[in-house]
């Protein structure tokens, strides 16, 4: 298929269909803010409880929490983001459009068929960079000087506005780990090594205009932190173990290998709290960006928060022996995936029969199976009572096990349209042999293949199938 186009396309189907829409369309919308729909509620929600199984279900030394989404301002603080979770940005002076200053260097250099690294730079060695080139904004118009801007979303606590009532919306999940480990130690009693998890919004303030789901306002992430001994334990292993684990996780929710890869923060881009981090980037038409990513922290945050906060975040032995655990940070963009999934499943193809090409072709979504927001369609082929109690009864006992739609529109191609567009694996038609033989036809999403099962076996045969 020609990928030409391919992102907006995806979301012209995500709307068409169900997945995903503008988020205030009826206003002009929001920039870079996007409501799931049904089917993307559904898509979103199956991601999230695979990851749950793997990483925490089947995983007995990993517990999972959900922490407040505004918390102490002190936090942030100690946790450097106040100071250092900051872009570079400039501003239109004409238009007042805000942009990302190292985004901007680089598109003119591209443009100019050149090539700069400006990770790293300062506000003002980037402004030099800026003035010296005499780059312009989109709009024709001069820039204001570069200056850090704080991506940390404000707000305030209370009726009465201050300094002494700001807070912060998170703008990641992890600090509410970190300020809830004392108290998982003091409840769960877990044994090193042992990890804590969540899943949940975190808000970043982004100058940069993004792409569909993959970079928002607000965002849902899945991730935990694993602590262990660092006496005891090669944090270059688990370092491994955890990538492994991710790339394992990636591939199980469909998204090809050959269409992402890894890649190692060089140290100049390191965050202030990593000794080392790797980025899983998913490789899109206009270049590589991080989908998923594993990061050493090292004691850093344990031993911020011991520090600002006065309370003892040691890990006691049975024979009483202290040590602040280590960290590994394996992070998961649900949002973000949910824009890699669509693409890396979107399919144009024409349709074939025994004879070859028939010359019609047909959109359809080729996502892994168990992440399909329907299983399987029901559809009754004629106007007939009887056929139609078939099918709901059907209907009626299938739904119970597996994620199921009754459609009666009557015009069987439209029908197989829509779910080829929304992914559902199987469809089942009921017609007139079955009042005399109790068979369906099952239809592969894939392959388009059809074929006759006993209605009683039907449970049996998409069991078998979504396992595949």
């Amino acid at each position: 298929m020609n990928n030409d186009n391919i992102l907006e396309k995806v979301v012209a189907m995500s709307k068409r269909r169900g997945f995903i829409f503008p988020s205030s369309e009826i206003y002009g919308g929001l920039a870079n803010t996007y409501d799931f729909g049904p089917y993307g509620t559904m898509l979103k929600e199956n991601i999230r409880q695979l990851w749950i199984k793997r990483f925490i279900t089947d995983n007995d030394n990993i517990h999972q929490i959900d922490s407040s989404v505004i918390i102490n301002p002190a936090v942030w603080e100690a946790s450097g983001h106040v100071s250092n979770f900051a872009d570079v940005m400039v501003e239109d002076v004409v238009s007042k459009k805000r942009y990302r200053a190292d985004h901007i260097i680089e598109e003119y250099y591209e443009k100019n068929g050149k090539e700069i690294k400006v990770d790293g730079k300062s506000a003002e060695e980037l402004d030099q960079i800026i003035k010296s080139e005499g780059i312009k904004s989109p709009d024709g118009n001069k820039f204001t000087d570069a200056k850090k801007y704080n991506t940390l979303f404000e707000t305030e606590i209370g009726i009465i506005s201050g300094a002494k009532n700001k807070a912060y919306l998170r703008g990641e999940i992890a600090q509410g780990i970190f300020i809830n480990y004392k108290n998982i130690i003091d409840s769960i009693h877990p044994k090193l090594p042992f990890g804590i998890a969540q899943t949940g919004k975190a808000f970043r303030n982004e100058i940069t205009a993004g792409k569909f789901t993959f970079r928002t306002l607000e965002f849902d992430l899945m991730e935990f932190e694993y602590f262990f001994d660092n006496n005891k334990e090669d944090w270059n292993k688990l370092f491994e173990y955890w990538k492994t684990q991710i790339e394992e996780f990636a591939i199980s929710i469909g998204i090809k290998r050959e269409s992402f890869r890894w890649r190692a923060h060089e140290e100049f881009e390191l965050s202030h709290y990593s000794s080392r981090t790797e980025d899983l980037e998913y490789i899109f038409p206009w270049g590589p960006k991080e989908l998923f990513a594993v990061a050493y922290r090292s004691d850093f945050d344990l031993k911020n928060h011991q520090e600002k906060s006065g309370k003892s975040l040691e890990y006691i032995y049975p024979d009483g022996s202290k040590v602040i655990p280590h960290v590994i940070e394996p992070t998961f963009g649900l949002s973000r995936a949910i824009t890699v999934i669509l693409m890396d499943a979107y399919h144009e193809e024409e349709i074939q029969d025994e004879n070859g090409p028939t010359g019609k072709s047909r959109v359809v979504l080729k996502l892994a199976k168990n992440l399909a927001p329907i299983k399987l369609s029901i559809f009754p082929l004629q106007k007939d009572e009887k056929i139609q109690n078939i099918a709901k009864d059907i209907y009626k006992n299938i739904k119970e096990k597996f994620s199921t739609e009754y459609q009666d529109s009557g015009n069987i191609g439209k029908m197989y349209r829509k779910q080829d567009e929304i992914g559902t694996p199987y469809c089942v038609t009921v017609d007139y042999e079955t009042i005399v033989d109790k068979k369906i036809t099952v239809r592969d999403r894939d392959t388009m293949k059809q074929e006759r099962v006993e209605i009683e076996k039907l449970e049996d045969y998409i069991t078998e199938g979504l396992s595949k």
